[in-house]
């Protein structure tokens, strides 16, 4: 059975490879820095057998209402509004392909909805590289473009967006 839980000092995560040299780079070396000393984002691992086989890391945002495509941004306050930022999500090569992308996805979808209960929040966003825009597609995220705040990575991450509303709870 697959664990879906956050990340844990003592986590072994040297052995991770997803096939993307990026994002195992960030997983090895900077993951456990963002959330136990930097407290800038949570990464959530997906574990077998004392083995991570994927992960999913989030942190908090704010997105302007001018940036938001029209179909959104029609019901909403014109202020920065609290969403959810899906950073970075990778699987291990050895669990590709076994719908373990999507059992993380469904983790994040749980964790925008706490936060909305707890603090607010409007939506999911998710920095995609372009191989996962599809992915995302989907799963119902638009594509939109950030006004300020983008990533100088090439090729550059598609910001894409799922409404709260349209973020399924289970």
């Amino acid at each position: 059975m697959i664990e879906i839980r956050p990340l844990r000092a003592e986590d072994h995560r040297e052995n991770f490879r997803s096939g993307d040299v990026e994002l195992d780079r960030f997983f090895h070396k900077f993951a456990g820095q963002n959330q136990f000393r930097l407290h800038i984002g949570t990464t959530y691992v997906a574990v077998k057998d004392n083995d991570i086989l994927g992960f999913a890391t989030v942190s908090a945002t704010s997105i302007s209402i001018e940036a938001l495509p029209k179909s959104i941004k029609k019901k909403l306050p014109n202020y920065p509004l609290p969403a959810l930022r899906l950073a970075r999500l990778a699987v291990a090569e050895i669990a590709q392909g076994m719908g373990l992308g999507k059992q993380l996805l469904k983790a994040v979808f749980q964790i925008a909805h706490e936060m909305a209960d707890r603090t607010g929040c409007v939506a999911v966003v998710v920095d995609a590289k372009p191989a996962a825009i599809e992915f995302y597609k989907k799963f119902g995220f638009e594509t939109f473009e950030a006004i300020s705040g983008t990533l100088a990575e090439r090729p550059e991450p598609q910001l894409m967006i799922l409404p709260l509303g349209s973020v399924p709870r289970d």
